[in-house]
């Protein structure tokens, strides 16, 4: 067996498994030797050789025996010469570049986010408990983890922490970190690159894959099918996977419902929006480190209390707050007071007031009524949610700044007819029924409150 036997051989195996399989899978393969009864391949990734002997051992040795009968067996070499998709590279085991990748990829990873500095409280207890099971990287019955909310409650910081944890406990396994995008970015570059196979060696040998912000791959069809055989693949591997995105699985628009099902098959847990005891213990805590860095500066009690009464929708803004009154403080050289912090940040405070979203009015709709977010949105007509959707659609006329076309896509994609239609009805009916008048008050109350 030689080069020309290979050659002659690969055109025959060209129509014997059709040009895209042989592009992709047996192009990148060359003839190396011969050991005894056994014929010796080169191939790029370990992957890539484990595939094409799993799928085409068998046809490939019994093409060859027919050319020559002594050789029985076949096997395939990782070739650390060359990089048969492009160029030749420095010589480098396929181990070693994925490792570069996974450094890569984990380098992003925040120091200030450890599960030290992570403040527990009532709307985020479940979620911190079940990260740290994950992170202590025992056996979990759950797989995958996925955390969502809002913006500024935390879903980054307990990543972060996780990897962080896991990284310390278990050195010796592969942890990868990466938002959504970057898994889209790496996705294109190898379709762009010709490398899908290191992309799927890189992303279906860690043992622990961890994804921000899922809700970005939404609506993109070829990444979400990607992302779809990654998971499964790990997964079939008992490898666990953690993800985090801005909404429920079943909440997010656009999104495949194959790759939702998966989702929801593990643990789902929602960071809830905080309260007032969580927000203040979290300005106490961020404090301690302002007084390390002002050590000249003090802050009354008081401010505390009124900046987490105040700014109530996001602790970054919360966060900022602090971080940019102690700055102020420490310019004018005065001490912290409840007037200080007014005059400091009295752009911040008109900006934080409680603003309600379409989305809020539509989860307190349908916990009053005892119904599914998703049969309200939905296209369902009975009136046990067509009812429901007009009182919300109503609500979110009355209580938000968001034009009819904008309430209409948060309903299903509705026209904004639809939702003039569902607003002129509540009106009519709240001067005719007093308990739809009633139920509008009482929702009204809870949404403002």
């Amino acid at each position: 067996m030689d080069d020309k036997i290979w050659t002659k051989l690969k055109i025959s195996l060209r129509k014997s498994i059709g040009e895209n399989n042989f592009n992709n899978w047996l192009s990148p393969i060359n003839f190396s030797y011969v050991d005894e009864d056994m014929a010796v391949f080169t191939v790029p990734t370990n992957f890539l050789g484990n595939y094409v002997s799993q799928n085409w051992g068998e046809l490939i040795t019994e093409q060859i025996s027919s050319e020559n009968n002594k050789i029985s067996r076949i096997r395939f070499e990782v070739d650390t010469k060359s990089n048969n998709f492009g160029d030749p590279q420095p010589s480098a085991p396929a181990q070693v570049n994925f490792q570069k990748d996974n450094e890569l990829a984990s380098a992003q990873l925040d120091k200030r986010f450890t599960f030290d500095a992570f403040v527990v409280g009532k709307p985020n207890e479940l979620a911190h408990a079940a990260a740290r099971r994950v992170a202590e990287g025992d056996d979990v019955s759950f797989n995958p983890l996925f955390l969502y909310g809002g913006v500024g409650l935390g879903k980054t910081h307990l990543m972060h922490a996780i990897a962080w944890e896991l990284s310390n406990r278990r050195p010796d396994i592969n942890v990868l970190y990466l938002s959504a995008e970057q898994f889209m970015y790496r996705f294109v570059q190898a379709l762009r690159e010709r490398k899908m196979m290191d992309f799927k060696q890189l992303f279906r040998s860690v043992d622990i894959l961890m994804v921000d912000d899922v809700q970005f791959i939404a609506g993109k069809g070829s990444t979400q099918e990607e992302f779809f055989h990654t998971f499964n693949a790990l997964v079939d591997q008992n490898k666990q996977i953690i993800i985090s995105g801005d909404r429920a699985p079943g909440e997010i628009k656009d999104l495949e419902d194959r790759i939702k099902s998966r989702l929801q098959s593990g643990l789902v847990v929602d960071l809830h929006p905080t309260d007032y005891e969580l927000r203040l213990g979290i300005l106490q805590s961020k404090v301690e480190r302002q007084k390390q860095q002002y050590p000249e500066l003090s802050i009354d009690g008081n401010v505390l209390e009124f900046l987490a009464l105040r700014i109530s929708t996001n602790v970054r803004v919360l966060e900022g707050a602090l971080t940019r009154l102690f700055a102020f403080a420490s310019l004018i050289g005065r001490h912290i007071t409840l007037e200080v912090a007014q005059d400091c940040l009295a752009g911040v405070l008109r900006a934080s007031e409680r603003k309600i979203t379409v989305e809020e009015i539509q989860r307190k709709v349908s916990e009053h009524y005892n119904i599914r977010l998703s049969d309200m949105i939905g296209p369902k007509r009975l009136r046990t949610y067509a009812r429901p959707r007009q009182i919300a659609m109503f609500l979110s006329k009355q209580l938000t700044s968001r034009s009819l076309p904008e309430i209409g896509r948060r309903f299903g994609g509705r026209d904004h007819t639809t939702v003039m239609h569902g607003v002129r009805r509540i009106e009519e009916l709240r001067a005719q029924d007093g308990q739809i008048a009633e139920d509008l008050e009482m929702l009204r109350r809870a949404l403002e409150a």
